[in-house]
């Protein structure tokens, strides 16, 4: 008997999906067991790049859900409303669940795992995070040995293309994302890519996983890359950095409680250039998991499009096609979720890291003494402090900082505004 599919959504991943599972030869033979049942769409008169018979295409989403024949859906409409509804309602009636909707999760997975464990059913979701690059079962699976202590991500291929064009160009940011836009690498509203959004719902994702908790995406510290200039990417180069947008989840101490306390944000970043995640560049993503007693692990690939996001949901589709056929009263406990706490995510005033600061200046004698001591009087150390030139009659200052408290470093930065010599700080960008 053939495990029957309800795909919600037919869009790009959607297509990509029903064209992968229509095409089996060479693929796992546990892919012949699926049937594609019933495919929601909005408008089925529309030409598609797949072949269906009538009676698979519908409009009614909620039948396809209540449907007892259905085993498997695969929600693949993405947005909050109503997948969120459909997902539950699914949940409700004892179907597994497939998504590629890190929004969602992000946002409701406390409600739709604690739904999803009462049912008995499985919520998969390799293609919320990562498109085709398989992390999410490794983290869930392979990786679940070892004390994870940092997972450190680029995540949006959309910013990643963008600080890519300005590094090998010289380009502004505006001008490059007008491009990106063109090409179809942007959205026309791009806020969720260039505001990091998208990357902390993922981050979340991952960090949930990785560090065995919840994660509240309001506690997640997001910054996007539009302040990020072509001067500053010049300046980095010339330091021995690259600039990228990283989504980071590390734990802050090596601690006995579980989930560990976190710090998750994410926020355009100063990668030192011989950093594994400084070579990865256009639309690919990376993610590195570092842990004991593995030390550190790089997952790499395509982050978008058809077929990479149709390569995660199929495997998703294929580990339930297993689980089905080998069907025993209790979950799986590697593929289901047991997460209940939640995982205490620190204030960034208390993140150690190191800074990078541009400051605009007026052309006075002492000025660079006056920033170190501000500096100094908070316990800021500094690895390095240049004056690299002039705008119009203001001298432009460029520091790097040691391992810093976040907290100290903006307590500093107060005091500096107030010096009548400091006509402005342009930039400020934490450093890896």
């Amino acid at each position: 008997m053939g495990v029957k599919l309800g795909i919600l959504g037919l869009g790009t991943v959607g297509t990509g999906t029903v064209q992968l599972l229509q095409d089996l030869n060479g693929r796992h033979p546990l892919l012949r067991e699926i049937e594609i049942y019933r495919v929601g769409v909005r408008s089925p008169q529309l030409p598609r790049a797949v072949e269906l018979a009538k009676n698979v295409l519908t409009t009614d989403l909620e039948a396809i859900v209540n449907d007892p024949a259905v085993d498997i859906v695969v929600e693949l409409i993405g947005g909050l409303e109503p997948a969120r509804s459909l997902i539950l309602k699914a949940i409700e009636n004892g179907k597994h669940i497939v998504t590629a909707n890190k929004a969602a999760i992000a946002r409701f997975g406390d409600e739709i795992f604690t739904a999803a464990n009462k049912a008995g059913v499985y919520v998969m979701l390799e293609a919320a995070v990562g498109g085709g690059i398989p992390v999410i079962q490794p983290l869930k699976q392979s990786l679940s040995v070892n004390r994870i202590h940092t997972v450190t991500g680029i995540v949006n291929g959309t910013t990643n293309y963008i600080l890519t064009r300005m590094q090998t160009e010289g380009s502004n940011f505006s001008d490059v994302l007008a491009d990106a836009q063109k090409l179809g690498y942007a959205e026309a509203d791009p806020t969720a890519d260039v505001d990091g959004l998208d990357a902390a719902d993922k981050i979340a994702i991952l960090a949930s996983l990785a560090f065995g908790g919840r994660i509240n995406l309001q506690d997640v510290y997001c910054e996007g890359i539009r302040q990020v200039s072509k001067t500053d990417i010049a300046y980095a180069e010339k330091l021995g950095f690259v600039i990228k947008l990283l989504a980071i989840a590390k734990t802050i101490t090596p601690s006995p409680s579980s989930p560990p306390p976190l710090s998750v944000r994410v926020h355009p970043t100063l990668v030192p250039k011989e950093h594994p995640l400084a070579s990865i560049n256009g639309v690919y993503n990376a993610i590195l998991v570092e842990g004991e007693p593995l030390k550190q692990v790089m997952f790499f690939g395509p982050g978008a499009g058809a077929g990479a996001t149709a390569s995660a949901v199929s495997s998703d589709i294929l580990n339930l096609v297993a689980a089905l056929k080998t069907s025993t009263a209790s979950p799986n406990p590697l593929l289901a979720c047991s997460h209940q706490d939640y995982c205490q995510i620190v204030p960034m005033a208390e993140l150690i890291t190191r800074f990078y600061a541009r400051f605009l200046t007026k052309d006075q004698p002492g000025v660079i003494g006056k920033l170190g001591t501000c500096f100094g009087t908070y316990g800021v150390s500094l690895e390095s402090i240049v004056q690299t030139g002039f705008q119009g009659e203001l001298a432009e200052i460029v520091v790097v900082t040691h391992d810093v408290r976040e907290g100290n470093f903006r307590q500093a930065l107060a005091e500096i505004n107030t010096l009548e010599a400091i006509d402005s700080i342009p930039s400020l960008l934490r450093v890896l």
